[in-house]
């Protein structure tokens, strides 16, 4: 088509909010994609103190955007964030176009050329706002842009197929407009006392409160609810890891979601695991836990919540 795609490289070293942001002024930027840790990380930064001569579209995708960084980022460059859906299986399946309206917290409806639907281990779709496993349909057409099949692996292609659908491998719903609700990787939903809890909506949670500038919730292995829900939690610049932090940010979970999903151990970091591309490595904080129940030392800047 003729475009021109910017790349930085920054293998080798940590993202830089301010060195990225600094790129806006510097280079022709029409069109920007980021994952949403990197937006969440952005909009930390006094936005309206650098220039965006040339941006005209913002894009965000690997997880879903917290509302509350769409409306920091509007507010600070004077662009909307629009939310979009794939995979490397695919192309883009899912997305709030410029012409969508936007509905906070969703990735929009299917796009054009894609049949999506929530279906249950049975390959049978699901009633509308009810969760289960996100699907495209692949039969009897393939959509354009799917791939054929994992190479020279005939059992990982059979296992993400369902009948007529490919079996995307995330949690979500679809309300009565077609709109999707991401809930979360299959892997990553949390089984705490027969309540199944997305990490998404704990973070995002999380990441309203204006002590928090980054966090990541896992499920952390209980012996008596199965999984608690653990947070791991970046403080913003002027706050300060303490024991009545902690118990501020349940509380506040609590009010902006349900009390049964707040966080009930929380434990403040420096920084969090992040893939190459800057999604959340939920699964190695997860093997952390793992490690240390192995055998458990005690660890700085934790704090428990009630029982």
């Amino acid at each position: 088509m003729g475009a021109a795609i910017f790349v930085w490289d920054a293998r080798g070293k940590k993202f830089d909010s301010q060195e990225t942001l600094a790129m806006f002024e510097r280079y022709p930027i029409t069109t920007f994609f980021a994952p949403p840790t990197a937006y969440r990380m952005m909009v930390q930064e006094p936005l309206r103190k650098y220039r965006y001569p040339t941006l005209r579209h913002c894009m965000g995708a690997g997880e879903a955007v917290n509302p509350e960084v769409i409306e920091a980022w509007r507010e600070g460059t004077g662009h909307h964030i629009y939310e979009g859906y794939g995979q490397t299986e695919s192309v883009l399946v899912a997305a709030t176009f410029p012409a969508t309206p936007w509905k906070p917290g969703s990735m929009g409806p299917a796009a054009p050329g894609h049949h999506l639907a929530i279906v249950g281990e049975d390959g049978r779709e699901l009633p509308r706002g009810e969760e289960g496993d996100l699907a495209i349909r692949v039969k009897p057409e393939r959509p354009v842009g799917m791939f054929q099949e994992y190479w020279k692996n005939a059992e990982a292609t059979a296992k993400c197929h369902r009948g007529d659908w490919y079996i995307t491998g995330d949690r979500a719903s679809m309300d009565e407009e077609v709109y999707l609700w991401f809930v979360g990787r299959a892997d990553d939903v949390i089984n705490s006392a027969s309540y199944r809890i997305g990490p998404f909506e704990v973070e995002s949670a999380l990441v309203e409160h204006a002590a928090v500038a980054e966090a990541a919730v896992i499920g952390k292995p209980d012996a008596l609810r199965g999984e608690i829900v653990k947070a791991f939690v970046v403080l913003a610049a002027g706050h300060t890891a303490s024991d009545a932090l902690a118990t501020e940010l349940q509380e506040h979970v609590k009010m902006v979601t349900a009390p049964y999903k707040y966080p009930r151990e929380i434990e403040f970091v420096a920084d969090l695991p992040k893939t190459i591309s800057g999604k959340l490595r939920r699964t190695e904080l997860r093997q952390m836990e793992r490690d240390r129940a192995k055998s458990p030392l005690p660890s700085k800047g934790r704090g428990q919540g009630e029982g």
